[in-house]
């Protein structure tokens, strides 16, 4: 049996970090009454937050302060707490690294990366909050890093975070990664951003303000369009923008592509109140990385669409849910919330038209599961990041069992020219199906990593091309498409073309946006057995399916990247896709029902006919 104590004292750092966001302790120790328990553990996760910013980890004297002043059971603060991997239950440095070798840091070299800091500092950490061991190195002394999933810089690969806790707590997450850049972030010295590169075919829409306005002027925003879409929004009211939204033929594009318009329209016609609008910027699928250029480089932009969205659907607070490993995006965003607040763009009289809309900017901790949009209402209610069954949906009972809309940062920047210039001139960009333009992330062995924004329907090929090919003259092996939770085609399918309709006619996904190229130099058993352990890392552990399958399936491709199959290479992918099929029909959610679509089209590539199978993957 597992028992935890939570009645050591706080230290004094703990107790202001926890009394600076709460308020000060009432003046005698009294129970949190039960009507305001529910309101008040929305605040645990940016409590947990608070800790370890201030201290570098979450101890039981601060867990336990935190859960007195905000009433939730301590067992359940412990619960919350060991699910995030960004929050530690373990004493460690103030100073803390997280290297990536996710698939697209692996294939730029995570690997020597990690060799260096191991030399250099000693083995990494356990990641995960709740590991059980001390994690101390040979020397006796607290590790200094950790290895990490994706970090969202993808273009930028190898890429590291690093977190420095104190009074006035850094972070800070940059690309083409070297131990030098890390150990200067561990002494609290800047690292400099790069501007990722953005490429388009023709005049940028999504892309348009990115790398031209100042992200931290709301002046140079409005000298360059903003808040245009706003004000004509006020002018068309709620069912006229939902009708432009409708008629635009707008779905999301965090990878579900549900039609925006017919989500709005629900949630504004509910008949229960209060209504919520939840932007999901929990950006975690490996190889994604747009989003994160938006949220940098166009904050305002995503402030404004949020305001629409709730004006269109009778919402009078929104949530922006911000994965935890972007601080750049944060510190931008923070910014751009206050400054347009205090321009009356956001509060109770939005523009001077009677319109009340509040924004309020949350953290994730580190869980790729809550970018499922129940989990993350889980997260934002202080509960454990677990999905939950549909039905209902969130548009019946949502955010803290409210109607909510809640959509992709890329959906909601295309809201702004939708609303602003109208459903028409929306539509003749893209094809029938897929109106508008999308934007790809394009890394691994691509001579112009980057942010790519191109009409639908642009062939893969097409794409390709305008980001370099291949570097080096070498052969293309295999694409996947989607992110870890997509597919991997090989060159005879570069001719798709890129729209929801004809990548699901030709059985293939659009996903998120990933476009990693594999080379010919590249093996795909050790890219296939890294998506694997990540499914099994990221799984909640909610259903079994998942649960138990992903440990499985991570089993299984580790035995084959060894050549130590059980029973025939036949045997092993015959049980793989049995595996795949279980998840597929019984997990809760998205995750364990795409958790081998990856894995098993890129055993199915045809990159060498006639190979066994062993022999294909080199």
């Amino acid at each position: 049996m597992d028992l935890r104590a939570l009645d050591a004292p706080p230290s004094n750092a703990e107790r202001a970090a926890i009394d600076a966001l709460l308020g000060p302790p009432p003046a005698v120790d009294v129970p949190v009454p039960l009507s305001e328990v529910k309101q008040r553990r929305t605040l645990l996760l940016p409590s947990l937050i608070a800790l370890q910013s201030q201290v570098g980890w979450v101890s039981p004297g601060g867990l336990g302060y935190a859960c007195r002043r905000l009433g939730v059971p301590p067992a359940e603060g412990f619960g919350v707490a060991s699910f995030y991997a960004l929050l530690s239950l373990e004493e460690r440095p103030r100073a803390f690294a997280h290297v990536c070798d996710d698939i697209a840091c692996h294939a730029a070299g995570a690997e020597k990366l990690c060799a260096q800091m191991t030399e250099r500092h000693g083995p990494p950490a356990h990641s995960r909050g709740h590991a059980l061991s001390p994690t101390l190195s040979p020397a006796g002394e607290r590790e200094k890093w950790a290895r990490s999933p994706c970090l969202g810089l993808c273009e930028q690969a190898p890429a590291a975070l690093v977190t420095v806790a104190g009074p006035t707590p850094r972070e800070q997450s940059f690309g083409a990664a070297t131990v030098e850049k890390i150990d200067a972030a561990l002494k609290g010295d800047s690292v400099a951003a790069v501007m990722p590169r953005l490429e388009s075919t023709g005049p940028r829409k999504l892309l348009a303000r990115a790398g031209t306005v100042n992200p931290s002027s709301l002046d140079d925003y409005r000298a360059h369009g903003g808040y245009e879409a706003l004000r004509r929004a006020l002018e068309l009211g709620p069912e006229g923008v939902v009708r432009e939204v409708n008629d635009a033929k707008l779905v999301g594009r965090g990878g579900a592509a549900f039609p925006t318009g017919r989500k709005w329209e629900a949630v504004a016609r509910a008949p229960v109140r209060p209504h919520y609008v939840v932007c999901n910027a929990d950006e975690s699928e490996p190889g994604t990385f747009k989003d994160r250029v938006l949220l940098e480089h166009d904050p305002f932009g995503i402030v404004e669409a949020m305001t629409i969205a709730g004006y269109a659907t009778g919402s009078e607070r929104g949530y922006l849910y911000l994965r935890g490993e972007y601080p750049l995006a944060h510190a931008r965003l923070a910014h751009a919330i206050s400054a347009a607040r205090a321009r009356g763009l956001l509060g109770p009289n939005v523009m001077g038209k009677g319109f009340t809309f509040e924004l309020e900017l949350r953290s994730g901790a580190g869980a790729y599961i809550c970018g499922e949009e129940t989990a993350l209402f889980s997260s934002l209610e202080g509960l454990r990041g677990e999905p939950r069954n549909k039905p209902p949906f969130p548009v019946q009972s949502g955010l803290f069992g409210k109607p909510t809309a809640v959509n992709n940062v890329e959906t909601l920047a295309a809201v702004l020219d939708i609303v602003r210039d109208g459903a028409a001139a929306y539509t003749s960009v893209g094809t029938p199906g897929s109106p508008g333009t999308k934007l790809f992330c394009l890394s691994g062995r691509v001579a112009k990593p980057g942010v790519y924004e191109v009409p639908f329907g642009t062939k893969l090929d097409e794409l390709l091309a305008l980001a370099g090919g291949v570097p080096g003259g070498k052969k293309l092996k295999a694409v996947l498409l989607g992110g870890a939770a997509g597919v991997f085609i090989g060159p005879e399918q570069l001719g798709v073309r890129l729209s929801f309709e004809h990548t699901k006619e030709a059985g293939l996904t659009l996903g998120s946006g990933v476009v990693m190229v594999v080379d010919e130099t590249q093996s795909l058993l050790p890219l296939l057995r890294r998506i694997a352990a990540f499914f099994r890392d990221e799984s909640c552990g909610q259903c079994v399916p998942c649960r138990v399958g992903t440990v499985r399936q991570e089993e299984l491709v580790a035995r084959l990247l060894a050549k130590k199959p059980m029973g025939s290479v036949g045997d092993e992918l015959a049980l793989l896709k049995e595996l795949g099929q279980a998840m597929r029909d019984a997990s809760i959610c998205g995750l364990g029902q795409t958790a081998s679509s990856a894995i098993e089209s890129g055993f199915a590539l045809p990159a060498f006919p006639g190979a066994p199978a062993e022999e294909r993957m080199e």
